[in-house]
């Protein structure tokens, strides 16, 4: 909770930096720690997220496995304190240097879209004399309704493999001899908030798992991924974790002995993390007020790659409301975090919190202008 004494401390921190309250992230991880308990689901904290290595430490206090789709995040969860044997390795493009190095370090599968893939990661467990688990993603051909570039599961995407493959896909296999097939996987998109989504993949999973059942092919994991997303207008909401528990438990056929296994990301650290900046100047426009914050783009990019929205506040003014496009200072029209939102009457040096950051905002940040990295500050510390 940001409260006066919290913004008079944020008042000696140089901004931008992000702002991450635990005790928001671990009521969140009790909650979801609770629901996955009664239904028996593994929960794979999805790094890229947020891989800050604190948030990842505390994350993985809770039991929780982990989802990467690089080995630098691999090793970063390994480092936090989970467990390789409930690490999944996600992502269309692994390397031959990522591969070896997850098969060294003895994860407990990797995702795989393609035949090509699978292909590499079989004769790269060979060199090292090992088998490599792995389980099939596959394209559902369902529609998220969310933002086109987080939109994962349609026909023609990139992601998966099509299911009028899954039995040449299923028929090759038996020629890897250093492969084992151990599940199946599903990621139909991201920031998803409509549960009738859900509800449609776990019907479609069903559909699935009696035709791998007619082949005798026997899977030890359904993982139906992960996608739940946040509301971005209250910041402090957190999602219907128990409805979503609830609704998988009630649509999805698990066959004796199969594990469900989840992938939340988002939905885990979202609302804990706020970027905090500062206003440089107001600036008058032709037909409106420009606030330019001393955080731009390269700390934030949600607003600009997806026009995405995030709850904007003045902590600092109570003034009259006035309306503001609120701007960074990058050279990029496209750095414009919010346009004609009401604020109270903004001046430089201001205080603005820039709300539910904290997924894909801190993971996302560069170094663009040669501007610096935010910094990272934790409830406890201030």
């Amino acid at each position: 909770m940001i409260n006066n004494k919290t913004i008079e401390k944020f008042r000696k921190i140089e901004t931008p930096f992000y702002y991450y309250d635990l005790e928001v992230l671990r009521s969140t991880l009790e909650v979801v720690k609770k629901e996955s308990d009664i239904s028996g689901y593994k929960v794979h904290y999805a790094v890229k997220a947020n891989s800050n290595a604190r948030i990842l430490k505390i994350i993985s206090s809770y039991g929780f496995g982990a989802d990467c789709v690089s080995f630098n995040e691999i090793n970063a969860a390994i480092t936090a304190g989970f467990n390789p044997s409930e690490i999944v390795f996600a992502g269309v493009g692994k390397t031959d240097k990522d591969i070896n190095a997850a098969l060294k370090a003895d994860i407990l599968c990797f995702n795989c879209e393609s035949i090509p893939e699978i292909e590499v990661i079989d004769q790269l467990a060979a060199n090292q004399g090992k088998t490599a688990r792995i389980a099939l993603r596959i394209n559902p051909y369902i529609e998220a309704y969310t933002h086109k570039y987080i939109t994962t599961g349609i026909e023609e995407s990139k992601f998966g493999i099509n299911t009028w493959e899954i039995e040449d896909v299923t028929k090759k296999l038996s020629d890897f001899k250093n492969i084992k097939l151990i599940g199946i996987h599903f990621h139909i998109g991201s920031q998803i908030t409509r549960m009738s989504v859900f509800k449609s993949l776990c019907a479609r999973i069903n559909e699935l798992q009696e035709w791998f059942s007619s082949h005798n092919i026997l899977l030890e994991i359904v993982n139906v991924g992960g996608g739940l997303g946040i509301d971005y207008e209250n910041p402090e909401k957190n999602p219907d974790f128990r409805e979503y528990f609830s609704l998988l438990n009630e649509f999805i056929d698990l066959l004796p002995g199969q594990e469900l296994h989840i992938e939340p990301g988002r939905s885990i650290t979202g609302q804990c993390g706020s970027l905090i900046s500062k206003v440089l100047f107001i600036k008058n426009g032709s037909n409106t007020l420009f606030a330019i914050l001393d955080a731009g783009m390269t700390d934030l990019i949600r607003p600009a790659l997806y026009q995405a929205h995030h709850k904007i506040e003045n902590l600092t003014s109570t003034g009259n409301i006035y309306r503001y496009d609120v701007v960074g200072p990058v050279c990029e029209s496209s750095d414009t975090f919010a346009k004609y939102i009401e604020l109270p009457e903004t001046s430089r040096g201001d205080i603005i919190a820039i709300r539910s950051a904290g997924a894909y905002g801190e993971a996302m940040a560069s170094r663009y202008n040669l501007r610096d990295l935010p910094k990272s500050v934790f409830s406890d510390e201030i």
